[in-house]
């Protein structure tokens, strides 16, 4: 048990405080490189509104949106946003500076925004009636 106590001494003290492995660690976060200015955020409070994302990234640089995604029935934060700023150096900035940050008592993570992806198009309604319902094809009772 001493030789491996003294062998964690030797490798630069116990591993949840090593800066060596922090780093690593912090690296392996910050592995790809941005190709624009839009940050994802995620890990947010549902606390967390608009204009305290904007407050807590504002310091990095000129902020042009920032943007807490709601859930569209209850209006509540899904726990993820986007900040976009002026210039890819801010946001990289940002991204050094705010990743595993607390906001509003959550660690959040910064990440580079990925382009959305397309949705398929609508399929057509069938069956709907003068009154804007849509009938069931059913037979019989379902209740």
């Amino acid at each position: 048990m001493a030789f491996f106590s003294s062998f964690r001494r030797v490798l630069g003290g116990s591993s949840s405080s090593s800066p060596f492995l922090q780093s690593h660690l912090a690296s392996i976060r910050h592995s790809s490189t941005l190709t624009s200015p839009k940050l994802f955020i995620s890990g947010l409070s549902r606390l967390t509104t608009d204009e305290k994302l904007r407050e807590a990234f504002s310091s990095f640089g000129q902020i042009v949106d920032a943007k807490v995604i709601a859930d569209r029935v209850s209006g509540r934060s899904k726990g993820f946003g986007f900040v976009t700023y002026t210039s890819i150096e801010e946001a990289e900035k940002a991204r050094e500076g705010m990743n595993a940050k607390f906001l509003d008592g959550w660690v959040i993570f910064v990440d580079p925004a990925k382009p959305r992806e397309p949705r398929p198009p609508p399929q057509p309604q069938s069956a709907s009636s003068e009154t804007g319902f849509t009938s069931n094809k059913t037979i019989g009772w379902c209740g």
